[in-house]
């Protein structure tokens, strides 16, 4: 069954608040036990709305669902952030809790009205789903939320594709974010933001992020592609991501970081092509626990987890002249130089990367650093549950690369096969390094001049 919100009283004017008959019709469709609640022509602004099990909200390519600018319609009842210190993203737009057969979808857009909500001390997330099951979200455009898209917390069976989503406004423009989640299938979607577009992550050891499928997509951003881990307390395994494009991204491509006493493996990369991404690659383990980053209810360092059976073939990253230039985020944050570059993969020697393969990559690198402006020395990963001094390699230090091309540190089982390096720029520092590495080396990572590395 259809329930039309109009015939409920909504205006969609654009001007007054339509969040009291949206509401009505998405409970009056759950409590008949599901169908569809339809947006059809018009502008429809509305504060928190809770969408309800059996309920697919379609908005219709004439329809704008928008967020209300007025922070007073966004209740405090809808879970939280699970970072430390950023209370300002508790609140959210759309909301469902413990429900199951739930589905966004049409072509029209929601638009989360993100230039209202800059100063204020509240910055709604656009989409938060916990503990749900069977979601799909399908055909909308997302754009300009206060902080991420979207947050898909301990669910299973989720089904994301053909979104386009635009989060260039505040700082945390997030796209797609699924923390504690299993069985997630995202396919033919774009993303262009301001932080990570999309994130595997694990709040907890309950509930084990596996078998996602990432492929088809397209990513840009000031920051990262894609990230798995940094909050990394439970198990993420079992990732297979295939068949996408990264475009100007001004940090990393993909970035895995297993930072938080959990474990990562089992990550299949493939057929893949980045132009002007700063970072193709970038593993770390180690383990961290900052004032701000890290996961709520992590109150003590962690001990350094497991990163392994990881698996990259097929990538093809090319520079153009774009890549000589210093980029900003909001003017003042330095995303990335020349200097910070190339793919890193770095651990403490105690605790070792195991089973990485690089396979069939082709690197284009603007390269025209001098070897005066990389430091001489270059800080260790340590475990920090163990005393230590001095400077300590994180997961944004340092900011610069001993290497051109490749730095791969402390990976036990590597291996490295057909790898082509092309070098814009004259650059003095070394191709590549593999330090505290053990494993089967194959003999094809040729430099653009045809001598071997």
């Amino acid at each position: 069954m259809v329930y039309r919100v109009r015939d409920y009283g909504a205006a969609g004017n654009g001007v007054n608040k339509d969040t009291a008959a949206v509401q009505a019709a998405i409970n009056d469709c759950g409590k008949a036990g599901g169908g569809t609640v339809l947006l059809d022509e018009g502008r429809f602004v509305c504060g928190t709305l809770y969408l309800r099990s059996g309920v697919e909200l379609h908005i219709e390519a004439s329809a704008v669902l928008a967020a209300s600018g007025d922070t007073a319609d966004y209740p405090d009842d809808t879970h939280h952030n699970r970072y430390v210190n950023e209370s300002e993203m508790d609140r959210c737009f759309i909301y469902a809790q413990d429900g199951k057969n739930i589905s966004l979808s049409g072509n029209g857009m929601i638009d989360g009205n993100a230039q209202s909500f800059t100063g204020t001390g509240c910055r709604p997330m656009m989409i938060r789903f916990l503990r749900c099951h069977h979601i799909r979200l399908e055909n909308l455009r997302l754009y300009h939320a206060a902080s991420w898209t979207t947050a898909i917390l301990d669910s299973t069976c989720i089904h994301v594709n053909d979104l386009d989503i635009f989060n260039c406004t505040n700082y945390n423009g997030d796209s797609l974010n699924f923390d504690g989640c299993s069985h997630v299938f995202v396919s033919g979607c774009r993303m262009n933001g301001t932080d990570d577009n999309l994130c595997l992550q694990s709040s907890s050891k309950e509930y084990p992020v596996e078998n996602v499928h990432i492929t088809n997509c397209t990513f840009t951003s000031v920051c990262a592609g894609i990230r798995i881990g940094l909050k990394s307390i439970g198990i993420i395994r079992d990732v297979v991501i295939t068949n996408c494009t990264f475009r100007n991204v001004w940090r990393e491509g993909i970035k895995i970081e297993c930072t938080e006493g959990g474990s990562i493996t089992d990550i299949s990369m493939s057929n893949m092509v980045m132009r002007n991404v700063r970072r193709p690659l970038f593993i770390l383990l180690n383990n961290r626990l900052d004032t701000i980053g890290s996961s709520v209810g992590l109150t003590e360092m962690p001990e350094i987890g497991t990163l392994e059976r990881i698996r990259v073939q097929g990538l093809i990253a090319v520079d153009d002249g774009e890549m000589e230039k210093t980029h900003l985020r909001f003017g003042d944050d330095e995303m990335g130089s020349p200097r910070f570059a190339g793919i890193r993969v770095d651990a403490a020697t105690s605790h070792p990367v195991r089973q990485l393969v690089l396979q069939d990559i082709m690197y284009t690198f603007i390269g025209g650093v001098c070897s005066d402006d990389i430091p001489a020395d270059y800080p260790a990963v340590v475990d920090r549950c163990l005393p230590h001094e001095g400077p300590v390699s994180e997961n944004y230090f340092p900011d610069w690369s001993r290497t051109a091309f490749a730095d791969i540190r402390n990976v036990k089982d590597l291996f490295l096969d057909n790898i082509q390096l092309y070098l814009i720029r004259p650059d003095e520092r070394p191709p590549v390094l593999t330090n505290g590495c053990t494993g089967k080396f194959v003999n094809k990572v040729r430099l653009s001049n045809g001598g071997y590395v």
